[in-house]
Formats: C-alpha cells, structure tokens, sequence
C-alpha cells in the first residue's frame, strides 16, 4: 500500500482539509498523553513554590527544613520517571483517531492509501477507483475532536485545585517585606537574607515658613541597590525623619556635606536604651523599628546604610534664611497728645518674630549714681506679610515714664523665629514729655525725674520739696495740693528701700496731673488701657466673646473721654481758639464707624486688618488734644492778628470801589441809593446798608442824588485817592510782618500793590470809570493773596507739629476737635462751605433709589451687590 492516493484527480480541498485535520488530531493526542504525566511535575513544583512564598523553610528547625527538601526532591522524581513512557501517536493511530471522532464507518482514510491486491485487472482497478471516490466524499467534513486526558479519574480528589489555589496566594504574599525566597529550602538559616525593611522618611519644615512637609518615600521597601534622587529644596533648620521598620537593627546615617566630609547621626534610643521592637501576637520578637533625626542646616546628601550597602540616599539644597533687616523710614517724632511715634520697616525672609525699641541714656550717669527705673519697654508692632515696602509704625504714650523729657539713644532691635537678630542705626531723640502749664506740677514731674534717675538725689528732692511748701498761701490755689505734696514728702521722708521709693515717684506723678488737668487724665488713662487691652487680645487670637466685651469698653472710655475733653474745651475757651487749624477733625459718627469696623473686621477673621485700623483709631485719638499756649500759640495767634488785618483791608478795597462807582453815577446823574447798600463785600456775603456803605462821604454826598459837577467830581476822588493810598501803604506794612512771621507773601499781594497804585493814580487824574476796574483787580488780588497766605500758614502749623500724620485729613478752621461748627478765627473768603441746592438732593435721592434697585435683584454678581452695599453704607 502507498500513502498518496492512487488516483490523481482526487479533490486538492479534501486533501488540504485533511493535513490539517491530521495536524490537529495529532496535537490533541500529545497532549492526552503528555498532560497526565506533566501534571504531577506542576503539582510538586507549586506546592513548592508556595511553600517557599509563605516563608516555611524560614521559619522550620533545620532538620525539618532538610525533610521537607528531600521530600520534594522525591516527589519531582517520582513525577519525572512515568515521562518515559510518553510515545508519539503514529499516522494510522492519528487516522483511526479521525475516522472515530467523525463517526466514519468502513476507514475511508485508509481506503485512500490502501490498492487491492493480486495480479492487476482493469475492472478491479475500476471498482477500486471508484469505492476510494465514494469513500472521499465521505472525508468532505472531517475534523478534529477535543482533547481527554481523563484527569477526574486519576485525581478523583481534586488536589490539583487545591494547590493551584495555594500558588495563587502564596503569589500575591510575595509583595509583603515578610514573604520568603525559593532558596530558603537551600540555605542554612546563618546564609538567609534578612527581611527587606520598610524605609520611611520626610522633611518638616520649620513651621514659620508655612510650608508643607515633603515626603522622601510612599512606604516602599529598600531593594538594597541605590535609590537616587535629584535635589530637593528644604528651608534651613528643616527637621529630616527617617523610620527602618523590618531591618536588621545595624542600619546607620549618616550627613555629607558638599565637601564629602560624612557624619554619623546617631540612632534614636527607646526608653529601655535598646532600639524599639515589635512584637509578634505571640511575644516573640519581630520587625526592628530604627529611627532617626535630624536638623539639616547646610547642603548635602543624606545616606541611609545598612552592613555596608546603601539603602538610600537624598540630596538637599538648602534655601538658607537671612537674617532680618530693620531700619527707620522717618525720624522718631511725637504726636500732639505726646505719644512716640515710630516709623520703620522690617524685612525677612518669612516674617519677623518679634521687634523692639531700646533706648539708653545719652549722658553716662554720675558715678554711684543709683536709677529706680529702667529704659522704657516699648515693644514695636510687626508689619502684614503683605504689607507695602514691609512698613510698619508703633505709638506709644511715654510721658509717664520717669525717663520721659531725656535725651536717649534710640535703637531698633528684631528677631527672627531662627534666631537671627538685627539693628538699625542708632538715632538721638528726646523723649517726650508730658507738658505742664501749672508751674507747680511742672516743678513736681521735674523732682519726679531727678528721684528716678537717681536715689541718692533724695535729700535734694526733699529740699525741693520743703522750697516748694514753704508759704503755702502764696504758693497754692488748692489747700488739697498743698496736702498732697506735704503726704508725698513724708513718705519720701520715710522711704527706705527702691519699691517705697517707687511709690512715692508714683505718687508725685499723680499729684502733678491732678493739679495740671484733674479728671481728664484719668479719662485719657481709661481710654489708652481699653487700647492696648483690645490691641493685644487682637494679636493674641481671642475669641469673639472676648473681642465684643472689650470692644464695648473701649466705646465707653471713648465716650468718656470725648465728653470730658469737650467740657474741658467749654470751661477755657482760649484752649480751643490755641488749637491747629489743620487739627484732626473726629465726628462721633467717624468714631462710631470705625469701632464697629474694628469689631466686624475681627469677628471675621481679618485680625490683621483689624489691629491697623485700631492704630489709625489710636492716632486720631493722641492728635485730638487742645493746645495750651506757649511759644506755638503766641505764633498762631499773631498769624490770626494778621489774618484779621487782611480782612479789614478787603473790607476797605471794597468800601472804596463801592464809593468809586457811587460818584462815577452820581456824575451821570444817575440814583441808585437803595441798591448801592447790598453789594457784596469780599467774604461772599451780603455787604453793609445805607449808612455803612457811604461812611467817610462828605456831607453833600452821602445820599449820592443828583448829578455831580465835574469839579465836584474831581474833588471827590481826590479823597479817595487819599484813601487808596493809605490802603496800599497798610497792605505794605502786612506783607513786611508776614515775612518777619516767616511766611513770604505771596504773588497775589504784589499783583494787588501794582493795582493799587495805578488806582490812586487814575483817582487822582478824575478817570473813575477806569479806576473802578484797576479797584477790581486789586481786590481780585487781594484774595488770591489771602487764599495763599491761608495756605503757607498751615504748613507752617504743620512744620511746627510734626506734619500731617498719615491716614488723617484736613478739617475747616470753623469746626472744633469734635466737628461741630464753631465761630470762625479768620476772615472768610466766600469758598468755605458749598450748601447743596434741591438740585443736587433731588440728584443724590435718585442715585440712593438706583443703588437699592440694583441691589434687590437677585441676580446681581456677588462682586457687585458688595460693592453697593458698601456704597450704601457710606452715605
């Protein structure tokens, strides 16, 4: 028989199909034979494998370990040996294989290789040839069956499973630090590997730079090789921590800095002095727990090592921290009130941790000489991280302090939260001091000081004292003083140690303002307690409860101070007429609304905000003081004498002009008697009537009827012409005393000379219409003049007060310290007050119905329903 067919016209697609029906069946036979003799390999090799995942020959005696191993060793032989009777299936087994799965009857496949046999006959071969072509369409639809390798009989238990579901744990414990190794079946317990240990390390920067800590590792475990990273930038004084759990318990640390110079931290000790264990459910000793810190201050790496391998290494930049730099952005001055004011700022590199003033004597004491006091405290408010050019200001009221009227040297100290600390330069000011317009307390602060300063000048003072006490009917006005000042000199008499010495420096203070201003010092005291008091619980971070009761203090000694100073100001009259004209104007309404801002601005968080707008409350408060004369007040009030003087000279322009243009119509024969009384004069109000107008007029002229005659004419401005020149020469005098006073007059004045005398000269040669308009412009003039003289005035009341504080504005010279209208001091110009006319309330009632409309609806953006809300509340 032959394995082609013997007919060569057999179909080539039932050949095809049949290769590779015969390659498959072939497939499916190997791996019926070869899987059953496979399996018990698979099984001895995962039941092995997991095993050795979970960790067993780690944990086992040797000897077990040993058993185990050969065992196995075993068994993968036992499972080897029946592969030696695997065979491969032949080609008649792979078509009795087809020709069975197909259900083909009568082996058409062999008929196609098989030929009859005998001697040929050609009626044979033709009966042949044509039972292998029915046989053929027999094999059109042949093919392959499924593998049997009949595993459920020879594992009726299923082990199989069981194993396949070990291996697939045992497979995921591998990620745990605790799982074993394959070779642990292999290797003694002294050659095992120790547990790959589980690294964690962060940095924690210091917690005044704000910023958040950086995590160096997710919890991985160490793979013993390097693992690098690129540079990481920490604050200086950042606090590494690193944590080994799992190690062996030998791991080290060391610090490398830029040059390789390598230190060793030491290890963090528990409280037996071991390294902290765990403990396992059942006592015995587990996972090693090593730790570490350190405060990283300069550049390097950082190496974690372990039995001289590297676990881990990281390398930091350090962002170093300057130090603070501090300095004065204006010279230290004083407010009216006395208070010191400082002007500085102060930048670091996240903020200053505190700032404060010291002061020193300027003059070294006297040898042995024994203060009671030391320099002032005087701590200085830190400026917002936001704050512009790092500004800040501080004031504080140290007229009290017994070194207050020294000279000191002043200088600005800060620290940072580092450490670092800064100087400004050293500035040498007077402290301020309390003024006294009582000769008698004056004499008391000054004894007050020299005690102070020094207790050995305890006899002088009681000399003093006894100087002081000698005629007390000449001396005093109060019987109460006279008693006060004899109880301070027999304590001081009696005093012995610092603290009663103290006491009677003290007690002579309180005398002095009990003489000087009797209550309202104590009022004033209320106010600056109830300050500081709401100053320090905003810095302090109170609560709400706190901040609203010491709010509702601080309105009180407000109001309590205001009214004491405001009857003060109606018991002596020249105190308000002393004060600036430029003074701090402060309405209760002002006052009412800051407060409650303070208040809403810390209730809701913004203490910052809050603490600026109570130091701007603060300063409004120490300008709102009444002068009490002195040098200031004799230059103010001469200024007003002067101011006045400029007033009557516009009056007088004015009255000229006006009989000016009484003769021109007189002369044309014209009558104007009723209308000529109401012109109006230079203040911009409606002038004299009748008789006022026409003062200075000679007898036939004073009703100003009739025509006038040319002579008449000529005469009468001749007279005026006097007039004007004596008006021009009283203008001269004024602007030589406004520059003695060290205002220089201004161009107006000389523009209103120059008038003037072109004027008296047409007076003089009869032209009155054109005098009249050179009249004019003298008078313009002279207001210009006045306006700038105004102007120069209050900058030099300023110069003289320190200068207009900032956040404060300007108020009119007719309102008082509390903003109510006053008489005015000077002359009036007709610019001061602009009355709103119907016109103007109609317009601003329409804005205000606008505004609420807009508000009501709901669907305004939030940025904009603010900002009429605010625009409501100013109104």
């Amino acid at each position: 028989m032959a394995d082609t067919p013997a007919d060569a016209g057999f179909d080539a697609g039932i050949i095809s199909r049949l290769a590779r029906t015969r390659f498959m069946t072939r497939a499916v036979m190997v791996v019926e034979r070869a899987w059953p003799l496979v399996l018990p390999i698979l099984l001895v090799i995962g039941l092995f494998l997991s095993l050795s995942w979970f960790g067993l020959f780690r944990v086992v005696p040797e000897w077990l370990r040993l058993g185990l191993a050969g065992l196995f060793g075993l068994a993968a032989v036992g499972a080897i040996l029946p592969l030696r009777a695997f065979r491969i299936p032949l080609e008649a087994e792979i078509d009795r294989r087809i020709e069975s799965a197909n259900r083909l009857q009568h082996t058409p496949l062999l008929v196609q290789t098989d030929r009859p046999g005998g001697n040929p006959d050609g009626f044979a071969d033709a009966l042949w040839r044509e039972h292998q072509r029915r046989m053929a369409a027999r094999l059109a639809g042949v093919s392959a069956d499924a593998p049997r390798p009949n595993i459920p009989e020879r594992d009726p238990w299923a082990v199989r499973a069981a194993v396949a579901l070990v291996f697939v744990v045992a497979l995921a414990f591998t990620a745990s630090p605790y799982s074993g190794s394959v070779t642990d079946a292999f290797r003694p317990a002294s050659m095992r590997e120790t547990i790959p240990p589980r690294i964690d390390a962060w940095v924690t920067p210091p917690a005044y730079t704000g910023r958040a800590p950086v995590l160096l590792t997710a919890g991985s475990e160490a793979s013993g090789g390097d693992t690098r990273t690129g540079h990481i930038k920490i604050p200086e004084n950042s606090q590494l921590a690193l944590r080994v759990t799992g190690g062996n318990g030998k791991e080290t640390l060391d610090l490398i800095d830029a040059k390789g110079d390598a230190r060793a931290v030491a290890a963090e000790k528990a409280e037996g002095g071991e390294k902290a264990e765990r403990s396992d459910a059942s006592g015995a000793p587990a996972a090693k727990i090593s730790r570490f810190a350190v405060t990283l201050t300069k550049s390097g790496a950082v190496s974690l090592e372990s039995d001289g391998d590297e676990l881990r290494r990281w390398t930091f930049e350090i962002i170093p921290d300057h130090p603070p730099v501090i300095h004065f952005t204006a010279d230290p001055r004083s407010a009216v009130n006395g208070a010191l004011e400082l002007f500085y700022s102060i930048d670091d590199d996240y903020g200053p941790a505190s700032a404060k003033a010291v002061f020193e004597p300027a003059q070294k004491p006297a040898p042995g000489a024994h203060p009671l006091y030391p320099a002032p405290d005087m701590p200085l408010a830190l400026p917002r991280r936001d704050a512009k050019n790092h500004a800040a200001r501080t004031t504080k009221d140290l007229t009290d302090h017994p070194w207050a009227g020294t000279m000191v040297r002043l200088t600005l100290k800060t620290s940072d939260d580092a450490g670092h600390e800064a100087s400004s330069e050293t500035k040498l000011v007077k402290l301020p001091e309390r003024p006294f317009a009582n000769p008698l307390a004056r004499a008391l602060v000054e004894q007050r000081r020299i005690l102070a300063l020094d207790a050995n000048q305890k006899r002088r003072v009681l000399d003093m004292m006894d100087a002081i006490t000698l005629r007390p009917e000449d001396t005093f006005t109060s019987m109460g003083h006279y008693l006060a000042i004899m109880s301070a000199r027999t304590r001081l008499r009696m005093a012995g140690t610092d603290d009663q010495l103290r006491d009677v420096a003290a007690y002579l203070w309180t005398i002095a303002l009990g003489i000087e201003e009797g209550n309202l010092s104590a009022a004033e005291k209320r106010l600056r307690q109830a300050e500081q008091a709401l100053q320090q619980a905003l810095k302090n971070g109170a609560s709400d409860q706190e901040i609203e009761k010491l709010m509702k203090e601080l309105r009180q000694a407000t109001q309590d101070y205001l009214r004491e100073f405001a009857e003060r100001l109606r018991k002596n009259p020249k105190l308000a007429r002393q004060m600036p004209q430029n003074g701090r104007e402060v309405r209760p309404g002002d006052l009412q609304r800051m407060l409650d801002q303070i208040e809403n601005l810390a209730k809701s968080g913004s203490r910052d905000k809050a603490q600026e707008l109570l130091s701007q409350l603060q300063n409004m408060m120490n300008n709102l003081q009444a002068g009490t004369g002195g040098q200031g007040g004799q230059q103010q009030g001469e200024m007003r004498q002067q101011m006045d003087t400029l007033g009557e000279l516009l009056q007088r322009q004015q009255e000229l002009m006006n009989k000016t243009f009484r003769f021109q119509q007189g002369q044309q024969g014209r009558r104007g008697e009723g209308e000529m009384g109401q012109n109006q004069d230079p203040f911009g109000q409606q002038g004299q009537e009748g008789q006022q107008g026409q003062e200075g007029m000679q007898p036939g002229e004073q009703d100003g009827s009739g025509g006038l005659t040319e002579d008449e004419l000529a005469q009468a401005l001749k007279q005026l012409q006097q007039g004007q020149g004596k008006l021009r020469g009283d203008l001269g005098d004024l602007t030589k005393k406004l520059d003695q006073l060290g205002i220089k007059p201004g161009k107006g004045f000389g523009d209103a000379d120059k008038s003037m005398g072109k004027a008296g000269q047409s007076l003089g040669e009869g032209q009155g219409e054109q005098a009249l308009g050179e009249q004019s412009e003298a008078l313009e003039a002279l207001r210009r003049g006045a306006r700038d003289m105004m102007q120069k005035m209050q900058q030099a009341q300023q110069g003289e007060e320190g200068g207009t504080r900032p956040g404060g504005r300007q108020q009119n010279a007719d309102r008082d310290p509390l903003g109510r209208p006053r008489a005015t001091t000077g002359p009036d110009f007709g610019d001061s007050v602009k009355v709103p006319d119907e016109i103007d309330v109609q317009r601003a009632r329409r804005i205000l119905e606008a505004i609420r409309k807009r508000l009501g609806n709901a669907l305004s953006p939030e940025i904009e329903r603010s900002y009429l809300e605010r625009l409501l509340q100013l109104k």
